[in-house]
């Protein structure tokens, strides 16, 4: 049975998503990229509000929601039953890496006293001097996770084709990419990602421009928000600690639905 707080988080989460609230601004734009019956990975689904749009704007997706942290887990899942798309939604215990094994969470510490578990990330050691450095946070938690690479995943739960992989795990993401080689050149899918520069150069020894190259070599283009307006990049923004970018490839343009990337995909 849930604890009182995790079912305290669960209806916060739940009621946020039954208003659309607190959803990043990318979010309205799934619709532009889903329809169908896509199968979406959902890579550090923390409450699951991503899954939930996903299920909103093409009711027949299958989705794999990746989330590390034991306490996030329960509320996933809870909050997945409450809004009855747990059918749909399988969550899966567990970070993304470039390869399969265990490794440890890191949960930074919020000056408040609460646990930062939406600021958490995967590391091989304890962290040295501050968990964060890009936040100021006051000590971390450790805890033993799985990880996984998603092609290891894919193979092992025979998906055949992977259509969307939204992704959000605070400066892993040029790991997890290179453990999803074999997806990203097989399916070509759109992809919402969660850029974090500094912890990626402090925490994982890469940088973002690594991230934007190694999907632009394999023939992504860029799309970001720039205020309200939805624009074409050719270069990651460097005035911001961390941001979300469309990436879609041309060769799945014509089956996009109408809206915003298949027009600006065909222009």
């Amino acid at each position: 049975m849930a604890s009182l707080r995790v079912l305290a988080h669960a209806f916060r989460a739940w009621r946020r998503n039954l208003g659309w609230a607190k959803h990043e601004p990318e979010t309205p734009y799934l619709a532009d990229l889903l329809s169908g019956a896509p199968v979406c990975l959902h890579v550090g689904a923390s409450d699951g509000r991503h899954s939930y749009v996903m299920t909103q704007v093409a009711p027949q997706a299958r989705i794999y929601a990746f989330e590390p942290s034991a306490f996030t887990f329960e509320v996933l899942k809870v909050c997945m039953a409450w809004h009855g798309i747990a059918g749909r939604v399988t969550p899966v215990p567990a970070a993304v890496w470039d390869r399969t094994g265990e490794m440890l969470l890191v949960i930074p510490k919020k000056l408040s006293g609460r646990m930062g578990h939406s600021w958490a990330y995967v590391a091989e050691t304890p962290p040295e001097g501050e968990a964060r450095p890009d936040i100021d946070v006051s000590g971390a938690e450790l805890q033993p996770t799985q990880v996984v690479s998603l092609d290891d995943f894919c193979t092992r739960e025979g998906l055949e084709r992977v259509d969307f992989i939204r992704m959000d795990i605070e400066g892993a993401e040029l790991k997890a990419l290179a453990g999803a080689r074999q997806i990203l050149d097989r399916d070509r899918p759109h992809i919402l990602l969660e850029i974090h520069p500094a912890m990626l150069q402090q925490r994982f020894g890469g940088t973002a421009d690594q991230v934007f190259a190694f999907l632009r070599e394999r023939g992504y283009r860029m799309f970001a928000l720039q205020g309200d307006r939805l624009e074409e990049l050719s270069s990651l923004m460097s005035d911001v600690p961390w941001k979300d970018y469309f990436f879609i490839h041309p060769t799945r343009a014509r089956r996009l639905p109408d809206g915003v990337f298949r027009a600006r995909m065909a222009a």
